[in-house]
């Protein structure tokens, strides 16, 4: 953290394609969203000001690389915690948690991933949503840099679904009304801020951030501004540490 300090900004890896998650607003120009208002909580406890932040936009499969490689302090990006991703990076106390579900156009039919046996479905290259899809009985995995990819690919017919977090689908079905979003999780997928393993220092200030946001109701605010489509804002995950 020392070097953050001494930088002035921190610099953070975060999806500026993601509709309420990360996006860039067209009307300021600026990155907005439940996971930049995040990167700013950091930034405020950490150097002063919620501006004191270089933002970086990631792919899913780039977040990992621009952790090891140093280009980033941190990854704010919808980034699952599995065990896999465990033996790469550290990360915080979990600060949302998705459910993976199903985007498909209204008039489909289609409720739950099991229907579509032999038919092709979206998720972003390098997610945890692609190797969910390949893990499940004759569904046809397709991966695309971006979930808005995989939007432009449903609209175009060269899909039947969309698969991911329900905070991504929320944002997608936000821009195209004639898509919903259906079917039980797929599976649950913890969201947590992701650090270069040697990095402990951080991760402790990280969760130290969560506490606060959890606490004095900044994450419900953001959650209210942002998500609510999803419906009401449900109670912050609870801080569970691992290490």
């Amino acid at each position: 953290m020392a070097r953050i300090r001494a930088r002035g900004r921190l610099i953070a890896g975060v999806s500026q394609n993601a509709y309420r998650v990360g996006f860039r607003d067209p009307a300021t120009g600026q990155l907005a969203g439940f996971e930049i208002d995040l990167v700013r909580e950091i930034a405020r406890d950490l150097l002063g000001s919620p501006d004191r932040v270089q933002f970086v936009a990631l792919s899913a499969a780039d977040r990992i690389p621009s952790l090891t490689n140093g280009s980033v302090d941190l990854v704010v990006r919808t980034m699952t915690m599995t065990c896999r991703d465990w033996q790469q990076v550290a990360f915080s106390t979990e600060y949302y948690r998705a459910a993976q579900r199903l985007l498909v156009p209204r008039d489909s039919g289609v409720t739950n991933l099991a229907q579509l046996a032999g038919s092709k479905v979206c998720a972003a290259t390098g997610s945890t949503s692609i190797s969910n899809i390949a893990a499940y009985p004759g569904v046809i995995p397709v991966s695309a840099a971006e979930v808005l990819d995989c939007l432009v690919l449903l609209q175009q017919q060269q899909v039947a679904a969309v698969s991911t977090s329900d905070i991504l689908l929320a944002g997608l079905a936000a821009q195209d009304p004639t898509t919903v979003v259906v079917g039980p999780p797929v599976k649950a997928q913890p969201y947590g801020v992701a650090v270069a393993p040697a990095a402990t220092d951080l991760v402790r200030f990280v969760n130290r951030v969560l506490e606060r946001v959890r606490r004095d109701g900044t994450w419900r605010a953001s959650y209210q501004r942002w998500l609510s489509i999803l419906g009401p804002a449900p109670a912050p995950p609870p801080a569970r540490y691992r290490r």
